[in-house]
């Protein structure tokens, strides 16, 4: 019996998503969660594998269930041996060919940046920060070169394991609400790094150091050296995996997010 799940997680505390000898990830906490359950060990697949101090809103994982159990069991019952950082938000018996991986069609992801000149405390592994003024309208001149298919090896880490560079971006939009500038993301897929490396680049260019017309000569360049630092992890957040509906996962996979970037 194949089990998907949905869930959110603050990945602050975290060495990332995909196990790891010490045992800190999100991975191994949910695994050993569901082996409670399940009385016997468990192995969960996500759909996007997140680096470490990366949150998510809307992870989506699958495992095969060695015995039968209400889909209560696998919601209520593991997050009783989760920690507090970690919550299965919904379960769904699937078929068998389904893969929380390769049957997603897309993933989004959003940045909440601080611009503000005092760095924030409360919210500080939950947000970045940047503290001198940024020029939203050139970001958003900047953002829009990065649609479409295009190569992204000038954003992509050096550990990177993809087959290839080329991914599709379907979305890039930046928004500004009181101190926070929010941008989204949703592509094909996702290079290691990719969108902390995006984001590093547009502050650049609302900063003021490159026009926006530098985005575009970064991805002919395919050179990660010419762009910009990686920026932190903090402010980043898996927030939706688009499936086919006749997985008929709640809203696709997809989970919106548990506070407005206003709220903060």
């Amino acid at each position: 019996m194949r089990i998907a799940l949905g869930l959110e997680y603050d990945g602050a505390a975290f060495a990332g998503w995909q196990t790891q000898p010490q045992g800190n990830t999100v991975q191994d906490a949910l695994e050993r969660a569901l082996a409670e359950i399940a009385g016997a060990p468990v192995r969960a697949t996500c759909a996007g594998r997140t680096d470490a101090g990366v949150h998510a809103t809307a992870q989506v994982a699958h495992f095969d269930a060695p015995a039968a159990r209400p889909e209560n069991a696998w919601v209520r019952g593991v997050n009783a041996h989760l920690p507090d950082s970690v919550a299965v938000r919904w379960a769904r018996e699937v078929p068998d060919d389904f893969h929380a991986r390769f049957s997603a069609r897309s993933r989004s992801y959003r940045y909440v940046l601080v611009n503000h000149a005092v760095r924030p405390a409360l919210l500080h592994d939950r947000v970045g920060w940047f503290h001198l003024p940024l020029d939203l309208e050139a970001m958003r001149a900047g953002a829009a070169l990065l649609l479409g298919e295009q190569d992204f090896s000038a954003f992509r880490a050096a550990e990177c394991q993809a087959k290839t560079p080329v991914k599709t971006l379907h979305q890039a939009e930046l928004r500004r609400e009181g101190d926070c500038i929010v941008f989204d993301f949703r592509a094909s897929a996702f290079l290691h790094h990719m969108v902390r490396n995006m984001v590093g680049a547009l502050v650049y260019v609302g900063k003021g150091a490159h026009a926006p017309e530098w985005i575009a000569e970064l991805i002919v360049s395919r050179d990660r050296s010419l762009a910009a630092p990686t920026f932190s992890p903090h402010g980043l957040y898996l927030s939706g995996v688009e499936y086919e509906a006749r997985w008929q996962l709640p809203m696709n996979g997809r989970i919106i997010a548990p506070f407005p970037p206003s709220a903060f």
